[in-house]
């Protein structure tokens, strides 16, 4: 399990190693490195996603390793609390950047293995501290560049803890 303790308060993840073992394993290694520390939810949408986990305050992106093999098609759904990694129209793009659903987001899920239908790769669930992801929601955003949806004051992941 993961904690990211941010400026909001704790949200706890479990990872799930049975269903999307390269998503979970790519996770854990960034999360053991801290590579996540300090890193912002720089994309915050209610009644869709929070994303996070490139971003540094002032929308600086943090250079990530290699992307992995997406694992969509593993039977998990993109429903509310869960985890699933954020990537480029490249189904096989996701590196660090993750997004928790705040609702059911039934048309993010697999539903066959092309451009249209590859889905993002939910690899996990928030077990506790779903209510700072719902305080987290409620924050105004707006524009920052060429960047929506990016609030306003910085939603700062201020540590990380293997438990």
């Amino acid at each position: 399990m993961i904690r990211f303790s941010t400026n909001k308060g704790d949200i706890d993840i479990e990872l799930d190693f049975d269903n999307a073992p390269i998503t979970a394993k790519n996770f854990q290694q960034y999360a053991e490195e801290g590579f996540y520390n300090g890193t912002i939810f720089h994309r915050v949408i209610p009644g869709f996603v929070l994303q996070g986990g490139g971003m540094q305050s002032g929308m600086k992106e943090k250079p990530t390793r290699a992307p992995i093999e997406n694992e969509a098609d593993n039977g998990l759904k993109n429903d509310r609390g869960t985890l699933s990694m954020a990537r480029t129209q490249d189904p096989h793009s996701a590196s660090s950047q993750f997004f928790i659903n705040l609702v059911d987001n039934n048309f993010l899920n697999h539903s066959g293995k092309n451009p249209q239908g590859w889905g993002y790769a939910v690899f996990g669930k928030v077990v506790a501290g779903m209510d700072v992801v719902d305080s987290i929601a409620k924050t105004p955003t707006g524009r920052f560049g060429m960047h929506s949806d990016v609030p306003t004051e910085d939603i700062i992941i201020e540590n990380t803890t293997i438990l």
